[in-house]
């Protein structure tokens, strides 16, 4: 069937779409790192993980207005002095600037990122980057930068300081819609995660799962979604363009 509504915008995610990773090497990498650091300012640094858990579960089910940012520091007061939480945040600072930038070494990298995001930009949509706002604006961008884009490709960018929702809660992906003033119908969604990006379409978005890196942990019946490598998106897209 042939698509007929013209897209404007299209969103795409991050970790395992433009920046190809196994998630859990990733993932051991970058806490490993973080414990580390932490344990060499004199904290504990499993008890700094512990807490981090907390505090993203706290953001995960807030259901207030409130940014994550906040939720998850006011978490963090719980188990620190508000002193304390104060240095902690400086701490983590320092950590994406320095420690944080060799987790780039257990990604991967692939050309068509950059590729598509340039194609859809170059044709006249407008691209949004649409990543779990579980991190600070200076370690989204880091991703971004390792994934050979810049974070000026992209309008808006989810992080911790401007969302107050996450994924999979289709919530997040409505705050998108709210903040930018777009038309679901008009948007798309590109991501490599069943649970975490797939749910953009019960809004009346339209998706396309990346299969390069593909995370589907609820083994998820997948077949009625677009989907492919680089060079399948692309040509899904080129059929909402206007004058194709």
């Amino acid at each position: 069937m042939e698509h007929t509504q013209k897209i404007t915008t299209v969103l795409f995610d991050l970790d395992g779409t433009l920046l190809p990773m196994e998630l859990e090497l990733f993932m051991k990498d970058y806490f490993q790192r973080l414990s580390q650091k932490m344990n060499l300012c004199g904290y504990d640094g499993n008890a700094v993980l512990d807490n981090i858990g907390k505090g993203i579960h706290a953001i995960h089910t807030n259901k207030s207005s409130r940014l994550n940012e906040e939720i998850f520091w006011e978490s963090l007061s719980t188990a620190y002095k508000k002193e304390e939480a104060s240095k902690l945040k400086d701490i983590f600072e320092e950590f994406y600037r320095v420690e944080f930038q060799a987790v780039q070494n257990v990604c991967g990298f692939t050309p068509d990122a950059k590729k598509a995001v340039h194609f859809c930009r170059e044709h006249g949509l407008d691209t949004i980057l649409a990543t779990t706002p579980l991190f600070p604006a200076i370690a989204t961008c880091s991703r971004v930068r390792w994934a050979g884009l810049d974070p000026s490709d992209f309008s808006y960018i989810t992080t911790y300081e401007n969302s107050s929702r996450c994924k999979p809660s289709p919530e997040y992906y409505q705050e998108i819609l709210t903040k930018r003033h777009l038309k679901p119908e008009e948007c798309l969604m590109v991501g490599n995660d069943v649970s975490e990006d797939m749910p953009a379409a019960t809004l009346g978005i339209q998706v396309f799962l990346l299969t390069g890196c593909l995370i589907n942990t609820k083994n998820a019946d997948i077949s009625s979604y677009p989907q492919g490598d680089y060079s399948s998106l692309l040509q899904f897209i080129r059929r909402f363009l206007s004058h194709e």
